[in-house]
């Protein structure tokens, strides 16, 4: 059993969607609730930049331009590090008003895959009680065109694919379980939903998956992150010395780290004095190497 270290005491309320891009050794994560800011850490230097956005961001992709795509709030925006600006381009509930983004990712062909779910945050950082499973599970092409494969999601999460990309993983944390889905890479299509996993120890939360298909599930109130192997079996374990663990990529160089997002949401200040590294960046070598993470092709 490995434990995790902290490697960023950033404090983040709501740390989530951390993302690594290989083609200039940084990482980015967020922080969630309002005032949301975009995290940019580049590893060999250890430099860390933080940017103020204007909503709620929830997930993110680099783009082939070095913007970042990035799912907030109110839907698809790009973000550039030059003028450091937040733009829409695309709405994807404009019906659904009480909607909001949350966690998302690139397949292998450069498609988006974004999950939505009743906003639960409100502008000020408190908490809106969830009592409708009104979101929904969509693919976003590179012209913006997009489709929906699931509906009825109380709070939507894990999306990741096996390395050979015949696989697809989701989770609507609420019901406990991450589920598999065979997986077209050409069409970009998901058929045969089937449980995958499910573990008492915490909701699962994000996910990533390593070079041997095992898929790593971040334990939201379970202070861990789990490797289940691909038939579903937990093999590893990662303590993680905060309550709420969000979301895991592997990075670095060699691929070889897992960089874990926490939260300090809903804990009092009497539970923050006693835990004060929740809602930080954690890392750990857990002795397998991850897969890169996709670059979004529009």
């Amino acid at each position: 059993m490995k434990k995790a270290n902290l490697l960023i005491d950033c404090q983040d309320h709501l740390g989530e969607g951390v993302l690594w891009s290989k083609t200039d050794q940084k990482l980015y994560w967020l922080d969630v609730p309002m005032p949301s800011k975009l995290h940019q850490l580049h590893i060999p230097t250890n430099n860390h930049d933080t940017f103020d956005m204007p909503e709620m961001i929830t997930a993110m992709s680099v783009r082939p331009s070095g913007d970042l795509l990035i799912a907030s709030h109110h839907g698809i925006n790009n973000f550039n590090f030059e003028n450091k600006e937040l733009t829409k381009i695309l709405d994807i509930e404009p019906h659904l008003p009480n909607n909001r983004c949350n966690d998302g990712a690139s397949d292998a062909k450069g498609r988006f895959w974004i999950g939505t779910m009743q906003n639960n945050i409100s502008p000020e950082a408190t908490d809106i009680e969830i009592k409708e499973n009104s979101g929904n599970l969509y693919c976003v092409n590179h012209d913006l065109s997009f489709k929906k494969f699931e509906s009825d999601i109380g709070v939507s999460n894990t999306l990741a694919w096996s390395p050979d990309n015949t696989k697809f993983y989701f989770t609507d944390t609420l019901t406990g379980i991450i589920f598999s889905y065979d997986f077209d890479l050409e069409k970009g299509e998901i058929s045969n939903k089937q449980e995958f996993a499910k573990h008492d120890r915490g909701y699962p939360d994000g996910s990533t998956v390593d070079s041997e298909g095992g898929l790593w599930s971040c334990r939201w109130g379970g202070s861990s992150v789990i490797r289940f192997d691909p038939n579903g079996k937990v093999d590893e374990i990662v303590e993680v010395p905060v309550e709420s663990v969000t979301n895991c990529t592997f990075g670095g160089e060699n691929l070889d780290t897992l960089f874990i997002t926490t939260a300090r949401w809903g804990m009092s200040q009497e539970q923050i004095d006693n835990n004060p590294s929740a809602g930080g960046l954690f890392s750990v070598k857990p002795g397998v190497t991850g897969v890169a993470d996709n670059q979004f092709g529009g």
